[in-house]
């Protein structure tokens, strides 16, 4: 159930990126957005925990501001995975995953606080 409940909030956060960010886009139904948001959790799940490890001292540094850049960096990973499995995600440039990550960060939060609530 919780994954279910993960995988539901992933896919409204990237919806609502892909509607408000410019450069970020999803052509496809619902349904390949549930296989993005999949792509998205992988990737969160396995990728994005090394990522943070290695650059530690950068975080570290930028107290803590550099997790937005890896935010997007990972947004950017899931258009490049999701490209490949033909997914019709895409993110054009650092940019806008720069921005797409940071409204997914957010919308995600923000609705993971909604659903605990209940």
């Amino acid at each position: 159930m919780r994954f279910l409940v993960r995988l539901l909030v992933n896919a409204a956060a990237l919806w609502v990126a892909t509607r408000t960010v410019p450069g970020v886009s999803h052509a496809g139904s619902s349904l390949t957005l549930f296989g993005v948001a999949l792509v998205f959790g992988v990737v969160n799940a396995f990728v994005r925990p090394v990522a943070r490890v290695l650059t530690f001292p950068l975080v570290f540094l930028t107290l803590g501001l550099f997790l937005l850049v890896i935010n997007g960096l990972m947004l950017w990973l899931t258009s490049a995975l999701s490209d490949a499995l033909a997914l019709g995600f895409h993110v054009r440039g650092f940019w806008s995953a720069f921005w797409g990550g940071l409204v997914v960060s957010i919308v995600s939060t923000l609705l993971f606080l909604v659903v605990r609530e209940q």
